[in-house]
């Protein structure tokens, strides 16, 4: 198609388009929100909006808040196993050179550095433990292996230049240069408010030293993981807003969807007639075991059958409107059914009684009184 401008003397052509280019892929626009059965498969995939900005950022506030609490303990344990470790390389060396060989110097090492490990070990474990609630919070439990197995599309290298260059990627370098001009902007600020005490460390014993420089890490730890939270909390909603916008769907898309798992409405309309009438050929063969049949007369009959021996009372065995309600008295004649005219009683059984139930105690005097007249003629 062209665009043209029509003035007095010539069509000018402007600009040459197709209007192919503005039309909706197939199916339409997404504009429906996704149904249950759509987010469950997605869930079973590994896809589910959740914030690892959040998760990390609660597990690091844990973290330093844990190890700022227990800094004094944790201190202490420290500069213990380097005393001892350095009390010790004394000994070894003296041993050393009298033939011994360097695997004890090795093994005095690794005892030290397993002496630490027990120290810090439970921390990482709560740590851990922060970090899988959170994730569980987020996402609910749901164990699904589809997202580690192996898929050829990750080889591609176009599809990997484009997951290079997506919004996604440059949402995350965002994400990315911000965190780090935050733990610049917090490391630099607490270097600045603690400078004098930064250059009294070499006044200052060992033990001191220490416990100042990790309480300045602690707290520009902690206060950086608190903006971490910040950044996460928002990053968590706008998860779930980008999930919930790739998971929306089109109009075709829940129609056929709906086919595949109500299945087809005409279908079902037709099997559900076919039930009906398979139904209605089981009533009307009990039509000839009735004792009688009560009609309003043209609109409603029902069929009544009492056996002692059975039931405690009339078992209505065939009832219908209208047509059903002419076939179900043609039936009964035809069979030398006993057929009643009672308006009233007709109406109550019809509406107020099922197929194979029994009637109600406060209809068994009307009912009992048809009878005895059946029974009497």
């Amino acid at each position: 198609m062209k665009v043209c401008i029509d003035d007095k003397y010539e069509k000018k052509l402007i600009l040459p388009y197709n209007l192919q280019w503005f039309a909706d892929g197939e199916g339409g626009e997404k504009t429906e929100p996704a149904t249950q059965k759509k987010l469950d498969d997605a869930r079973k995939e590994g896809k589910v909006a959740k914030s690892k900005d959040l998760t990390e950022g609660l597990a690091l506030v844990v973290l330093f808040l844990t190890l700022k609490i227990f800094m004094g303990y944790i201190g202490e344990r420290m500069v213990g196993i380097f005393d001892w470790t350095i009390g010790r390389m004394g000994e070894f060396t003296m041993v050393n050179q009298s033939g011994l060989s360097v695997v004890a110097i090795s093994s005095l090492i690794n005892n030290a550095v397993l002496e630490m490990f027990l120290i810090v070990w439970p921390f990482f474990l709560f740590g851990f433990a922060i970090t899988f609630l959170v994730t569980v919070y987020q996402v609910g439990w749901k164990v699904s292996a589809k997202t580690m197995e192996p898929k050829l599309s990750k080889f591609n290298p176009i599809n990997g230049f484009k997951r290079i260059f997506s919004k996604d990627s440059l949402f995350e370098l965002l994400k990315s240069i911000v965190k780090v001009g935050i733990i610049f902007f917090f490391f630099y600020s607490k270097l600045q408010e603690e400078a004098n005490n930064l250059f009294i460390l070499y006044e200052i014993t060992l033990q001191q030293a220490l416990s100042l420089v990790g309480e300045i890490i602690l707290d520009v730890g902690l206060e950086i993981s608190i903006i971490f939270v910040v950044v996460g909390l928002a990053d968590f909603f706008y998860q779930k807003w980008k999930f919930a916008e790739e998971m929306k769907m089109t109009k075709q898309e829940v129609k056929d969807e709906y086919k595949n798992t109500e299945g087809d409405p005409q279908i079902k309309g037709r099997i559900r007639q076919k039930m009906r009438e398979a139904s209605q050929r089981r009533m009307m063969q009990d039509v000839p075991k009735a004792d009688v049949v009560i009609t309003n007369p043209t609109h409603f009959a029902v069929a009544l059958k009492y056996d002692a021996e059975v039931s405690r009372a009339p078992i209505v065995v065939a009832k219908g409107e209208d047509y059903l309600a002419q076939k179900i008295k043609e039936t009964a004649k035809e069979n030398k059914v006993p057929v009643v005219e009672n308006k009233p009683l007709a109406r109550m059984l019809y509406h107020n009684v099922d197929i194979g139930m029994e009637i109600p105690p406060e209809l068994y005097q009307a009912v009992a009184e048809v009878l005895a007249m059946v029974y009497q003629s």
